[in-house]
Parts: structure tokens; sequence; C-alpha cells
């Protein structure tokens, strides 16, 4: 009903500045002086002129649009309509009018009619703006926006839509020498990020925002550490990437957070080909309780499966994703098994029951130190428990099965490393003889997945110290869980059968530096607040990781991102016999066996590993 009122009110509005139009067009045509004989005509003109631009700005939708947003896509929609509107009502004219229609007059119908339904949406927006909105005494907070570009654009408008609630907006930092001692929307270019100490001194800045969405984490860091020397405030607006995948909100301006460093794009799946094989199929996610099994849950469910069976151990994560995803997915059929992988019966029964369509495996023990101290139960889990399920598949004929690998499956050093590339081979090996396309992914560390370095560094951070890095030269690769997740569905969507995907992760980051930019960025100052703690590397360990061996080498997807790798031949026989024996005996394995069965099928496994089990 009040669109029904709004758009007769505009429709009202239009016929009368049409009628205007076309009189101020005579009107100047004859100099104020509009002779008796083209009365006639101006009366014709008036009301078909009325009815003409009306039809076409109904057509053209401008009786459906927000006005008080209105921008340059709106002018240009508005010159369209006119011009048209124009074009017909000159036609008819010439066919109804009793005298010829002035050219000099179309021409001035065309501007004055422009003019005036131009200029009324624009007044609107003018209006709202600085009239019909509510004073509201803002904050007397000092801003500074990082970035005069289209994102800075957006933080002053963000800030200006809260009524400046969160601040002022006062000047723009930018890199760019073309863009110095310039305006942005009324608000100045104060200089590189290397004069944000002379900037914030000078003009009281209390908040500085950034606004670069495209910068390099390298960039970022050094912008962290600048303003964190300055002492104020620090937010960043993040990239549009966070915005279409529903992370955030519009009202995007948020605390910087330690992913802003990594600055690396983000891995985007392909939504058609992601949608054509998950739609509609009856999908399973081992370890859906777990960080990276739940947000696998999260994203699979954009995709209308037929249904989800969220499989898993612990009973308490199981049920917080369940009670998620039915308020989230009402629609949705959704169903919980909970079930220990290595119980080979009740896996086939689960298959049996369901006969899924996709897999996801995401279910493993994955703590180096604690592996070392329990390696049978890593080769129990990882191993055995894998095997089952890949049996299971390859018994009801699923489609997909996508196991989640690591980098510490490359040259292992650790048990749990080791455990999880004998699951790749168990993977290659199934997809030789089975119908089912098994496929795995790899890669590396996780943020903010449980037991990550991320959530311990902020517990430590929040107990007022020390932060504790095992070795000051210790890199990562890393990635984040919405990253992690839709990688691991891409490559379902890709999958051959046999392959080995792998992400590309950009550079490694050395843990150190990210124990520091958590520290800042919690408000402390590494060393001087809180002290940071090197408690040597633990067994298992490496310095590096990597995401290939030598002799794996890549070929590339038609995903930029994605590569894969060139598969090791593997003796399905030795394969086998570890299975075969963890199964008769693995729960009193000693840790030397446990490292004589590795060996088996991993012949560099042995020195690094013998080492490890000496030290313990």
């Amino acid at each position: 009903m009040l669109l029904r009122k709004r758009t007769l009110m505009l429709l009202a509005i239009d016929a009368v500045l049409v009628n205007l139009a076309v009189f101020l067009s005579f009107y100047i045509k004859f100099e104020g002086n509009i002779p008796p004989e083209y009365s006639l005509t101006l009366t014709h003109s008036a009301w078909v002129a009325a009815l003409t631009y009306l039809v076409v700005f109904y057509v053209f939708g401008l009786y459906k649009r927000l006005w008080q947003y209105a921008s340059t896509g709106e002018l240009l929609l508005i010159l369209f309509a006119v011009t048209v509107g124009t074009a017909g009502t000159v036609t008819l004219v010439y066919f109804l009018a009793p005298m010829r229609f002035p050219h000099s007059v179309a021409a001035l119908l065309w501007f004055t009619t422009l003019f005036f339904v131009g200029g009324s949406r624009f007044m609107w927006r003018i209006l709202q703006e600085n009239l019909f909105t509510p004073h509201v005494p803002g904050s007397q907070k000092q801003v500074l926006i990082v970035g005069a570009g289209d994102a800075g654009v957006v933080a002053v408008r963000e800030l200006k839509n809260r009524n400046y609630h969160e601040g002022r907006p006062v000047g723009f930092i930018d890199d760019d020498p073309q863009k110095q001692r310039l305006q942005l929307m009324g608000i100045p270019v104060l200089g590189t990020h290397k004069d944000i100490p002379r900037v914030v001194n000078n003009h009281n800045i209390d908040e500085v925002v950034i606004a670069m969405p495209s910068a390099s984490g390298d960039v970022i860091r050094e912008i962290v550490q600048i303003t964190e020397k300055s002492g104020v405030d620090l937010k960043i607006l993040p990239g549009v990437f966070d915005l279409l995948s529903g992370k955030i909100d519009t009202k995007g301006i948020r605390e910087v957070q330690v992913e802003d460093l990594l600055g690396r794009e983000q891995v985007v799946v392909d939504l058609e080909e992601v949608a054509s094989y998950l739609s509609g199929e009856t999908v399973f996610v081992t370890g859906g309780g777990g960080s990276i099994g739940s947000e696998i849950c999260r994203q699979v469910m954009k995709f209308n499966p037929g249904k989800l069976v969220i499989l898993g151990h612990g009973e308490n994560t199981v049920f917080d994703i369940e009670q998620e995803l039915r308020t989230e997915h009402p629609g949705i059929d959704l169903a919980t098994e909970i079930v220990d992988i290595k119980d080979r019966d009740k896996i086939q029964l689960i298959f049996e029951r369901y006969r899924p369509g996709v897999v996801f495996h995401a279910a493993a023990h994955k703590h180096v130190p604690l592996m070392e101290k329990n390696p049978e139960e890593a080769l129990k889990n990882n191993i055995v428990g894998s095997y089952n399920l890949a049996e299971a598949a390859d018994a009801v004929h699923v489609k997909t099965f996508v196991l989640i690998s690591t980098d510490k499956a490359v040259n292992p050093t650790s048990v749990m490393g080791a455990t999880k590339r004998v699951t790749e081979m168990i993977i290659q090996t199934m997809d030789k003889r089975s119908k089912t396309k098994f496929v795995a992914v790899r890669f590396g560390n996780v943020l903010g997945s449980r037991g990550s370095v991320i959530p311990t560094f902020k517990k430590q951070i929040a107990k007022g110290g020390p932060v504790t890095v095992t070795h000051p030269e210790m890199v990562r690769f890393f990635m984040t869980i919405p990253e992690a997740s839709q990688l691991v569905i891409q490559a379902g969507a890709m999958a051959q059968g046999g392959e080995i995907f792998i992400l590309d992760m950009g550079k490694p980051v050395k843990i150190l530096d990210l124990a520091r930019d958590l520290i800042r960025l919690s408000g402390f100052e590494p060393d001087v607040d809180i002290p940071i703690k090197f408690t040597g590397m633990r067994p298992g360990e490496k310095l590096y990781e990597e995401l290939l061996t030598a002799e794996e080498g890549t070929t590339a997807t038609k995903h930029k991102r994605i590569f894969v790798a060139k598969p090791h031949p593997v003796e399905p026989e030795k394969l086998e016999d570890i299975i075969h024996t963890v199964r008769e005996r693995g729960t009193y394995l000693s840790k030397d066996e446990v490292v004589q069965l590795l060996q088996k099928v991993i012949p560099g496994f042995r020195k690094q590993a013998a080492k490890s089990v000496a030290n313990q």
C-alpha cells in the first residue's frame, strides 16, 4: 500500500514537471510570446508528453528506485529514459498536433525535462541527507583513513551513515604521489603511510582505519606497527570477499585481526561447479563437530544437498553444529551419527543405511606432540579408521570421496604426518580399483582451529604471558577455516580420481612474527608488556613444512590457486600388511614397532622417526 502511494505521488510530481518543461520549451523558443496558432499544439504536446514520459519512466523503473541513494547509475538511467520519452513525444505530436513541432522546441524539451526530473531526484537526496535526517551530535573522535581509493570512500560513507557516532574522518593517507595534497569527498590526503606518526600528532587523531583490501600482508603489518607506536586505536575495512561470503555485514569497519596480516587473496569456489555435484546428494562429513568439519557442513548446506549426515565421535560438538544447522537451514534433511571411525562394523552399517553420494573425511588425530606419545592411536585412527571409511565408500559406490590431509605428510618427521601420508597412499590405491573417485586435499595450518597457535596465543596473552614459541626461525603455511573448507569442497568438484590437491598458500609465515602481531593487535607491546618465551622444538616437529616432495611436482588445474601433485607409485601389499597388523594388535604395538611399520611404506621416515623416539 505504501509503495502504491509512493508511486502515485511520484507520477503526479513528474506529470507537473513534464507539463512545466513543455511550457518552458515553447516559452523560451518564442521568447515569451507564444503565437496563437501554436496554442493548440502546446496543449496537445502537454498531455502527449505527460502520458509518454510517465509510461517510459515506469518501464525504465524510475519509480522503483531509492533516490536518497542516487548516484551516476541513476543519472544515466534518467538520461536514457528522457531521451526515449522525448523521441516518443515528438513522434506522437507530429501525427496528432495541428501544426509541426519546432525542432528547437524538441531540443529544449529534452533539456528542460532532464533538468526537472533529474534535478528533482537529486534534490531529494540532498534534502534527505541534510534536512530530513535528524541531527544527532556525533563523536568527537578524529579518524584517519589509510587508503584514498574506493574502499576509503566506503569507509567515509560508513562513518557518515552512522551519523559520525564512530568518529569523524579528518584525512586520508595514501602512497600514490598523484593523490598527495588533493581532496576526496572534501577530505584532504595528508601524506603517505610513513607520515602516519606526524599526521596523528598534528591532527590529534584518535583512530586509524585501514581501507586497503588489496594490500599485502607485509604492508598491513607495517601500518599496524607504525600505528601501534603512535598509540591510537586501529581498525580495518575488510575486503569484498568477506562481504560476499557472509562473514561480516555491510557495517564492516572492525578491529584488525591476525588473518588480515596474511595478505593473500582468499580462495573462492566455483559456485556453479560445486552446486552441480552437491545439489540433491546425500553428503557425509566425518569429524563433523571439529573446526574444519563443522565449517564444511556449513558450506555444504549452501548448495542444497538432499541430506547431510554429520559423523562425529564427540557428542557435544556434533550436537552444537546440528542445532546451528537446523536453525539456519530448516528445510534441508539433516542426520547425525555418533561413531568412532575405528569401528568397522558400525561404519559399514551407516554407509549401507544412507548410501551417500559424497564423503568429506575430516576425522583425524592431528596434534603432533600427542601422537608422538600415543603413536599406536595415530595408526588406529588415521590409517585404519580412514581405510574403514574408504572400504565402506567403495562398497556402496560413493561417487566422490575427499580426504583432508596436511603438509605434515610431506617428508614426514612426526608419527602424525607419517600416518597422514599413509592415508594419502590408501586413497590413491583405492581409487585404482574402485568406481568411486578418491582424492585428497593437502594444506597447512588452519588459523583458529582447535589446538592451533592462534587460540593458544590468545589464551596466553589473556593471562599476561608469556607467549610460548618453540623456535625463533619456525615457519608455517596458514589459511583460514572458511578458506580450507571451500578448498575441500572445490576439490570434490574437480576430482577425476587419485589426485592430491594442493593450495597455493603464498609465503610461509614465521610463528614468532605471528605471536608479535597478535600481541600488538591485543593492545600490548611484545617483550615489554607480554614476554615471548622460546621452549625448544618438540618431538616430531620441523622448522618448516613443505607442500610437495621433490619427486611429486605439480600440474596446474583450471582453478588458478589449486594444483595437483603427481602421485608416487604405491605398493598395495605393503599397505594391506600395515592395516592388517594394526587391526590385529594395534593397541599393543610399541613405539619401535610403530616406527618399523611406517618405515615399510615410507623408507625416508627411518632416521627422523628413530631420532624422535630416542629423544622421548
